[in-house]
């Protein structure tokens, strides 16, 4: 096991020069691998076609390499999220319960405005801001929120509140506040997704925070596995036995399928699209299932990925440590990129100023390319950002000691 140094667990910068810890490669490589996932589904909700006509989850309307190309990203969130739980956990291991708490909460502020200002112009290049999408920067950064007064309870405490928030959330589905008010804001905020317009502005609640305030909770309660002394080959015992209970229990549960999903999967016109339908589950808000299936595997791969980096993983970490710079400069990426290729298609760099979602812009319908092209802009984004991301890496280790603004980036 080699070197761990965590700061902010969502830019998983560099601790500070007072404190030195051992690096979890694993929790890199992992991070790594869903950064560059998670750039697929971005590109494809610009470039793809079918992106502005259908969706992509839609069995009546989809193909299956359309609809895998969608559903391999559903493991990004709540991984990322999971392993902000544990990073947290390591960043605090040489802090009182007070200095972690006020981190968490400043941390979790910062990510909050970001979300609000950087990645809403980010998606829409439009400084007026008529579209604000509160989505998983922001889910993150009110779990941080959260976790800030929630380390102050017992660990048993936390296991039992993120249990309780990923499994029994799925009870409040039939509950609705109607209207656009105030109150319907708020359980939309906890729970429902929902558009609401605020004068000009649109503001998207995507995620819900209750299950993913789990997600990070339980992130931080496993986080102990993963201390200096905490015995490696136990920690991979562990973790395969959680993994698998974990995956066990979605396919139970998926198969009864009567709880754990709010959409039930059916008998569709042939064993492959029946066999989409059953894997086809709900991410807004992430059900029980949602979360078995993406954090299981995810807990088998920090356990077998758990030796020494070789020449390809090498290149991976290199994202795996600087998701947050990686993360705003890809959304900017992908924007500009579409607005080249707008103007390349004759609808006009105006078209990619957006007021709304990018799928819904009357104008917009008729862009796009085929999945072949998305996947090519895809590689060449990752390309691209390999470099920039090694250079980040370097400059922040290098200077994090004297310039402190870097650990929020």
């Amino acid at each position: 096991m080699s070197t761990l140094v965590l700061d902010n667990p969502f830019a998983s910068g560099y601790a500070s020069p007072l404190v030195k810890r051992r690096r979890i490669e694993s929790i890199d490589l992992l991070r790594g691998i869903v950064m560059i996932v998670m750039a697929l589904d971005h590109v494809r909700h610009v470039f793809h076609h079918d992106a502005y006509l259908n969706d992509p989850l839609d069995l009546m309307k989809t193909s299956v390499p359309i609809f895998f190309t969608r559903w391999i990203t559903h493991y990004c969130a709540p991984i990322f999220v999971f392993l902000a739980g544990i990073s947290v956990y390591l960043h605090g291991v040489n802090m009182s319960r007070g200095e972690l708490a006020n981190y968490l909460f400043k941390r979790g502020l910062w990510l909050v405005i970001v979300e609000v200002f950087i990645i809403s112009l980010a998606t829409t290049f439009n400084p007026t801001y008529p579209l604000i999408n509160l989505q998983v920067i922001w889910a993150i950064g009110i779990s941080m929120i959260v976790l800030s007064a929630l380390i102050y309870l017992r660990r048993e405490f936390i296991l039992i509140i993120s249990v309780l928030l990923i499994a029994g959330h799925n009870i409040l589905d039939n509950v609705h506040v109607p209207g656009g008010g105030f109150a319907s804001f708020i359980w939309s905020i906890l729970h429902e997704p929902a558009d609401y317009v605020f004068g000009r502005h649109l503001i998207v609640v995507k995620y819900p925070v209750l299950p993913w305030i789990g997600i990070l909770s339980i992130g931080y309660y496993l986080g102990y596995l993963f201390s200096a002394h905490y015995d490696p080959e136990k920690r991979m015992k562990v973790l395969i036995l959680l993994g698998f209970i974990s995956m066990e229990l979605f396919f139970f549960l998926r198969t009864m399928n009567n709880f754990g999903d709010s959409g039930h999967w059916t008998n569709q016109k042939s064993a492959v699209y029946s066999l989409l339908s059953y894997l086809n589950v709900t991410k807004y808000p992430p059900s029980l299932l949602y979360s078995l299936i993406t954090i299981g595997p995810a807990m088998i791969f920090l356990a077998v990925a758990d030796k020494p980096l070789n020449a390809f993983s090498r290149r991976i970490v290199v994202f795996g440590r600087v998701p947050f710079f990686y993360y705003v400069v890809h959304l900017y990426a992908i924007h500009l990129l579409a607005i080249f290729a707008a103007i390349f298609t004759g609808f006009g760099w105006k078209s990619m100023i957006l007021s709304t979602k990018i799928n819904l812009v009357p104008g917009l319908k008729g862009f796009g390319f085929n999945l072949l092209s998305v996947y090519l802009v895809w590689i060449a984004l990752i390309i691209v950002m390999y470099p920039l991301c090694k250079w980040y890496g370097r400059f922040k280790k290098n200077n994090l000691s004297t310039q402190g603004w870097l650990s929020y980036v």
